[in-house]
């Protein structure tokens, strides 16, 4: 007899198969749950990575200056005297016109031989004792010791006026005599580069010491970081130098000098003792960094082919 087919076994109601059903929705849902998991993980890492780039991206726009393109002196260089000559611009045509100073030949220079380190660090003592006398609340103070002119709080003051006879005994005549040396080796390093007679050229306001720091502007006297033309902003300048009285990288961060040129701007980096030098006109349109950490010290010095612009050195008494 042919044995008879049977349909297969119910499973009873606690076998292996029914857990197995039974459980399932657990494990689907346990495997939601890890890819979820997943998802918030892969999220925060790509949440992670984008906070990182734009930190990098603010620290990079901080610290490095947009269009630079080409270091004219580095700090760590000691130059013999470097000089980039460019065509002159037509602002001096609005102007009277002196033959022999008045700028045909146009350009910009630095120089580390004009003024040793060992004089910039006196010329700064000075810079320091008269504005210990005061200071801005914005980060740029300035000093002016052939107008008196002092940053303190918001406002200038005289110092000579304000201060009184207490002046005698910040200052010395050494001092006054090392400022006086100081802007004679500028004038000559300045006729010397764009072959003109030093005795041509006049001392002209304002010329003054600068101590920046990375504070806050509190006036826009304190916002000392856009792009000028001297000649345009202080008619009087044909000649502009500043002598530098601190170290980029060392002393303060940010703060260099830039020319502004399209495409290629060329930046100085400060070091004590070196001056920098250049046509006033707008073929050397310029602007400073903003300092981001420490103090930067320099003077100004301006000069003028104009004898009715011209200014005295200032005097002890």
């Amino acid at each position: 007899m042919a044995p008879q087919r049977r349909g297969a076994p119910k499973a009873p109601e606690g076998s292996s198969g029914a857990v197995e059903r039974r459980r399932r929705p657990s494990s689907t849902r346990k495997d939601q749950a890890q890819q979820e998991a997943l998802r918030r993980g892969l999220k925060t890492s790509v949440l992670g990575t984008c906070t990182l780039l734009a930190a990098f991206l603010l620290w990079s726009h901080m610290w490095a200056d947009d269009g630079v393109t080409d270091v004219l002196a580095h700090r760590s260089e000691v130059l013999l005297g470097r000089f980039i000559e460019v065509p002159c611009s037509e602002d001096y045509d609005s102007h009277r016109r002196f033959e022999g100073c008045t700028p045909r030949k146009c350009g910009r220079g630095v120089s580390d031989l004009v003024i040793t380190r060992e004089e910039a660090m006196r010329v700064r003592s000075i810079a320091e004792k008269g504005l210990a006398l005061g200071g801005s609340d914005g980060g740029a103070s300035i000093l002016d010791l052939h107008s008196g002119a002092l940053s303190v709080g918001k406002h200038f003051v005289n110092l000579y006026r304000y201060f009184g006879d207490k002046i005698q005994t910040v200052f010395s005549e050494e001092d006054f005599q090392l400022y006086r040396d100081v802007r004679q080796k500028v004038q000559l390093a300045i006729a010397e580069a764009f072959g003109i007679s030093a005795s041509s050229l006049y001392l002209t306001k304002p010329t003054f010491f600068s101590r920046i720091n990375s504070t806050e502007a509190q006036t826009a006297h304190d916002e000392y970081w856009h792009a000028h033309v001297d000649k345009v902003t202080y008619g009087s300048f044909d000649y502009t130098s500043l002598l530098y009285l601190s170290d980029y990288l060392e002393d303060f961060g940010g703060g260099r000098f830039v020319f502004m040129e399209e495409g290629a701007n060329k930046t100085v980096e400060p070091r004590a003792g070196r001056v920098s030098f250049f046509t006033s006109g707008s073929e050397n349109l310029h602007r400073v960094e903003k300092v981001r950490w420490g103090t930067r010290y320099a003077i100004t010095i301006a000069f003028t082919c104009n004898p009715d612009h011209g200014i005295a050195d200032p005097a002890f008494t």
